[in-house]
Parts: C-alpha cells; sequence; structure tokens
C-alpha cells in the first residue's frame, strides 16, 4: 500500500504486462527496395575493389576491371530504378528504397567520375 502512495507521488508508471505492448503494422519491406539496395551495395564494393585492385597495380587498369565497372553501371540504372518504384508504393517501410536509392547513385556518381578522370 505504501508503495503506491510512493508511486503516486513520483508520478512513476511501471511497464504493464497486457494491453499497449505490441504494434501491430500493415508496413512492410518491398522486395523491390531490398533488391535495390542489394544491388547497390554490390555495384559499390565491386567499384571500390577495382580501385583498390588499380591502385596496387600501380595505376594501370586492367580490361577486366573496366568490365567489372560497366557491370556496375548496368547493375546501379536497375538498381536506381527498382528503388524509385518502390518508394512510390503506399504503405512501406522506407529503409531499404532509400538505401538503394543512395548506393545506386553513389555507385553511378563513381563511375562518371572514373570515367570522367581517365579521359584526362
Amino acid at each position: 500500500m505504501e508503495e503506491r502512495k510512493k508511486r503516486r507521488k513520483l508520478n512513476i508508471k511501471l511497464p504493464s504486462f497486457g494491453r499497449g505492448r505490441y504494434v501491430f503494422t500493415d508496413k512492410k519491406h518491398p522486395e523491390k527496395g531490398v533488391l535495390s539496395a542489394a544491388l547497390g551495395l554490390i555495384s559499390v564494393a565491386t567499384i571500390v575493389y577495382a580501385v583498390i585492385l588499380s591502385y596496387r597495380n600501380g595505376g594501370q587498369a586492367e580490361a577486366k576491371y573496366a568490365v567489372a565497372v560497366m557491370f556496375c553501371l548496368v547493375y546501379s540504372i536497375a538498381g536506381l530504378v527498382l528503388g524509385i518504384m518502390s518508394r512510390m508504393e503506399r504503405d512501406i517501410f522506407k529503409l531499404f528504397p532509400n538505401l538503394g536509392i543512395i548506393l545506386n547513385v553513389l555507385a553511378l556518381i563513381w563511375v562518371g567520375l572514373l570515367l570522367y578522370f581517365s579521359v584526362l
């Protein structure tokens, strides 16, 4: 009894083990968004790996690194399209579509910079 009075004075609420504990939602992670994030991650990782291997080779990029980066360009465009499509869906969690869009745009910018600096 005294414990209840103390809690009332301090206005402390203990967690209840009943109603109000769970939050149910109809939101889901869109499959296109997850695929977009995966393609973006693969693209960024492959570009970083190709740049590191070219740097270790004295700045001379082999043809296989260039082909890998061009495949990353295709993956990034596809991932960006999927990310934008999944972002337009309703009642979804937006983590993976946003992450996919960011990673794919980053990969596209990086490929563009690599192409620009290779011409110079």
